[in-house]
């Protein structure tokens, strides 16, 4: 059964009257979300850290930035703007001394939430919107008069309003201009993870790369190598988002057609869907999330040394060499670059 569709009808931004709204973090999705808010006419302040380097660009910004614990106590609706990794000891030492009946806690990822490193304040709402971008995205789509569609979840709903918050929050960031769909916190999380490990990031990037070495490894120059396996990997992606896989089939020559669906089978095999099955169960127990807690709480150490082999690796000086004869191309030296909350 198809999932419902809530669109700007369905939604209310009344429900926001004479409430104010705080957004902790003001990062990529913060930022965002603060802005549009604050465009669409609700009363939005920012939460920060004292040291944060975002608090002179939120008050640019036209925003009243507080301590994190403040602006918890000042605010009805708290948006947890943060690395999911730093929302549990933000959460004990700010957040929850400040909560009180009537209050209402959104996330934009559910992970802290459904896998409780944070337990939520019993007489409060806890509702999830969940853009499904980026939040620079999120910012222009809605500047552009458009929207990103999101997912909405309830976690808890101690008012009766919770669903109601949820969806004004999206008409307030512009999604219900798009179109956004009800799901739960634990669907929310485990098909996220799931598809940044398997499919988006770890399937995708490992993919690029078995298809790079192999080449090389066969006696290829690395800029051949570089070309058929990433840099027209876009052009194919391109495809896909506008057209569906059966789009992009019809866009491709025979040739490629007749080796996707011959050959694709044997590099996505039995094997690698066993695998996928595997991680999934790991996202599933609290497995992935555990080990990625006790990394982060041992200093990342296994963390940065994968990201330095990663960084050091022949596709990344091959790509960069190329990228630096293609002046069509805007150039995004991104490395070390990290959004400040």
């Amino acid at each position: 059964m198809p999932a419902k569709v809530y669109t700007d009808r369905d939604a209310d931004l009344g429900v926001f009257h004479n409430k104010t709204l705080a957004v902790l973090g003001y990062g990529s999705q913060g930022h965002a979300h603060a802005l549009n808010l604050k465009d669409s006419g609700c009363k939005v302040i920012v939460g920060l850290y004292p040291g944060s380097k975002s608090r002179k660009v939120a008050v640019q910004h036209g925003f009243k930035v507080y301590d994190t614990a403040e602006a918890v106590r000042r605010a009805d609706v708290i948006m947890v703007g943060l690395p999911d990794m730093k929302q549990a000891d933000i959460y004990t030492h700010d957040i929850l001394p400040n909560l009180a009946k009537g209050k209402t806690l959104l996330f934009s990822h559910g992970l802290s939430v459904h896998f409780k490193l944070i337990k939520p304040h019993p007489q409060i709402d806890v509702i999830m919107v969940a853009p499904k971008g980026p939040g620079h995205m999120v910012r222009r789509l809605y500047v552009e008069g458009k929207g990103m569609p999101a997912l909405v979840a309830v976690g808890q709903d101690k008012s009766g309003q919770a669903k109601r918050k949820a969806l004004a929050w999206a008409k307030g960031i512009g999604s219900t201009r798009a179109g956004v769909l009800q799901t739960t916190f634990k669907e929310e999380t485990e098909t996220d993870l799931f598809g940044e490990q398997a499919v988006l990031c770890g399937g995708a990037s490992a993919l690029v790369q078995a298809g790079f070495e192999t080449l090389v490894q066969a006696g290829y120059q690395p800029e051949m190598a570089y070309f058929e396996c990433l840099h027209e990997l876009k052009l194919i992606c391109d495809l896909m988002y506008e057209s569906g896989i059966s789009g992009m089939r019809f866009s491709v020559s025979e040739t490629a057609k007749y080796g996707d669906i011959t050959r694709g089978p044997r590099v996505i095999n039995g094997a690698v869907r066993k695998e996928m099955k595997k991680i999934l169960r790991e996202i599933q127990t609290g497995q992935f999330t555990r080990q990625w807690v006790k990394e982060y709480q041992g200093g990342l150490k296994n963390y940065n040394r994968l990201l330095k082999k990663g960084e050091t690796h022949l596709i990344e000086k091959t790509g960069s060499h190329l990228r630096s004869m293609m002046p069509w191309m805007s150039k995004k030296n991104i490395r070390g670059v990290q959004a400040s909350y």
